[in-house]
């Protein structure tokens, strides 16, 4: 079969044949003629087999045969292909302008990591057919800047890859902004559960379209395994790449740091290499992408992110540095290679860790993965690698001492109450009643105090007549009791601050002195007599003496000018203290004053 029993348009049919291509592929003949009628598509195919042309010819004949859009009249969105990565919605945009090189229809792309400023600068001159990211299309749709109220032809590609990437929620989202009544392309790698649910819920009546069992690998891949130790990976993968027949090769890993990696281990052996993943920006990426493409570099190094979207015409080679812990992600990496019916080969190392993954892998696709065995660094590891334990907690010998000492103290704390709740749980039957307790309290303290009068008569009456004679002089030689400090504010009172004895000898001087020296030193005596008097004061009593009363500034007791009052006088230095400005100036000709 070729594509003219297709029926499809000579404007696309010109635009295939320029792209080489000579018949269509087994999705392509199977959903073509069902997707041009205007039913719904469920398509489960591995990567590789042209399902981006099973979806892209029919919307562009659909949408062509409609009347055109009006001069001044802005293009509303009629389809929408949501993709999972980067990478993927740019290869559906390209092929989209290949493909419909010679109808008069317009295609964006739109996907994160980049600036939204030219996006929606397309978005707004109009749009035929949109493919997005569910990330950036949910956030445009929320600025207002999309509107999909006119979508007549949804396509969901490689559904089962959101759902591994955990953009379903953000696929139902997009969902809810669609009309109803629509047609819908599904198309699909594998068909989990979940995906099923998916189906159930937004297709009606779908044609089924199986053109190979569901997670297959293409024929046309030749599948080998390496089993090495995870240390000699390294020297393994550039031992492979020596070889000349190993033109181009996409190296997968599990993480965003092995990859990065790799890359280096490459670049330090000589291969030319670079890596690409998740946390490199859009640039970055596409600027690896292009350089893989032109042959400028023989080795791309990427993570699952890049497993779908590189389309690589011609790629010799796909290598698992990592066995994938999912099984379909691996008929997602090596479906990379052998596309369009050319052949290409898929190696796997794989760790004795790895060998579980290894069996799912094999249940999989069905059959068992060739093994081989001569290779320069065989597995010596036998034995699985133990999982990471928990480290203990240091015993409280090796804590140092002064958190010892800290829960000491805590201890004893708690200790204290526990001590003193056991005093008072004491049993009732040892209580007593309150008014026996008083009582007994009472003839306590009356014991006590009789006590030592008893004494006291019992010692005088025996005491001989010279210790009675002692000790009326020993009272005579006890010092008399200091009678307690006055306050200061009582002593203010009796006696007034100003008013002070001095001594005789220094009134004497004082008269000696002339009359002008007398009155400086009285000025001086009364200007010391307050702070004197402070410095006897308590510390109490001085916090709570009010403030002496700041005297108005010059400037702070001038108010705003009111409506008609003449304008005031210039600052002079008695209210400012600084000299005039015109002292600063110099009597040069070109300085002026004022």
């Amino acid at each position: 079969m070729n594509f003219q029993e297709l029926n499809l348009i000579a404007p696309i049919l010109k635009a295939l044949q320029e792209e080489q291509y000579e018949a269509p592929s087994p999705i392509q003949e199977k959903a073509i003629p069902p997707a041009l009628l205007g039913r719904d598509v469920l398509g489960c195919a591995q990567t590789g087999t042209g399902k981006t042309a099973a979806f892209a010819v029919p919307i562009l004949q659909r949408l062509n045969a409609q009347p055109p859009v009006p001069k001044g009249q802005k293009r509303a969105i009629r389809s929408l292909i949501l993709t999972p990565t980067r990478e993927l919605a740019i290869q559906i945009g390209e092929s989209l302008h290949a493909y419909g090189r010679y109808l008069p229809l317009r295609s964006e792309v739109i996907f994160g990591g980049v600036s939204q400023v030219p996006q929606v600068n397309s978005l707004n001159r109009g749009v035929d057919i949109l493919v997005a990211t569910p990330g950036r299309l949910n956030d445009l749709i929320q600025q207002g800047f999309i509107d999909l109220g006119a979508v007549q032809i949804f396509v969901l590609d490689e559904a089962d890859r959101m759902l591994d990437m955990g953009f379903i929620h953000d696929v139902k989202r997009v969902i809810t902004h669609l009309p109803r009544q629509k047609q819908t392309l599904f198309f699909s790698a594998t068909m989990p559960p979940e995906i099923t649910e998916l189906v159930d819920s937004l297709l009606v009546d779908p044609f089924k379209v199986a053109v190979a069992p569901v997670s297959s690998t293409a024929e046309a891949i030749e599948q080998s395994v390496y089993f090495v130790d995870k240390g000699n990976k390294p020297k393994l993968l550039i031992e492979l790449l020596k070889h000349a027949e190993i033109e181009s090769a996409l190296v997968f890993t599990r993480t965003k740091h092995g990859a990065d990696r790799v890359a280096r281990e490459l670049v330090r052996a000589k291969i030319q290499a670079q890596a690409i993943h998740g946390n490199k920006s859009q640039t970055a990426r596409q600027q690896a992408l292009s350089s893989f493409k032109a042959r400028q570099i023989r080795v791309l190094v990427a993570t699952d992110i890049a497993a779908r979207g590189i389309d690589i015409d011609e790629l010799s080679h796909v290598i698992n540095y990592d066995l994938p812990n999912v099984p379909e992600t691996y008929v997602h990496r090596i479906g990379r290679t052998g596309r369009a019916g050319l052949d290409g080969t898929a190696i796997s190392f794989c760790n004795i860790d790895e060998k579980p993954y290894l069996k799912d892998i094999e249940a999989l696709i069905g059959k068992p993965v060739p093994v081989v065995e001569d290779h320069p660094y065989p597995m010596q590891v036998f034995t699985l690698t133990p999982p990471k334990q928990p480290t203990p907690r240091p015993q409280r010998a090796q804590q140092p001492q002064h958190r010892e000492k800290q829960r000491s103290e805590g201890t004893q704390r708690q200790e204290r109450p526990r001590q003193a709740e056991k005093a008072n749980d004491a049993p009732k039957r040892q209580a007593q009643p309150k008014s026996a307790a008083k009582t007994k309290q009472r003839k306590v303290r009356k014991d006590a105090a009789a006590r030592p009068a008893q004494a006291g008569r019992t010692e005088s009456a025996e005491k001989p007549a010279q210790k009675q004679a002692a000790e009326p002089k020993r009272q005579a030689v006890k010092a008399p009791r200091t009678p307690k400090p006055e306050p200061a504010a009582r002593r203010a009172q009796q006696e007034p601050a100003a008013v002070k004895t001095e001594p005789r000898a220094a009134r004497e001087q004082s008269a000696a002195k002339p009359p002008e020296k007398r009155e400086a030193a009285a000025k001086d005596a009364a200007r010391r007599a307050p702070r004197e008097q402070l410095e006897r004061q308590p510390e109490q009593e001085r916090r709570s003496a009010p403030a002496p009363e700041k005297k108005e500034d010059y400037l702070t007791s001038l108010g705003p000018r009111k409506k008609g009052e003449p304008p005031r006088p210039l600052l002079t230095r008695e209210h400012t203290s600084k000299k005039p400005a015109d002292q600063f100036l110099s009597d040069k000709p070109y300085f002026r004053k004022g």
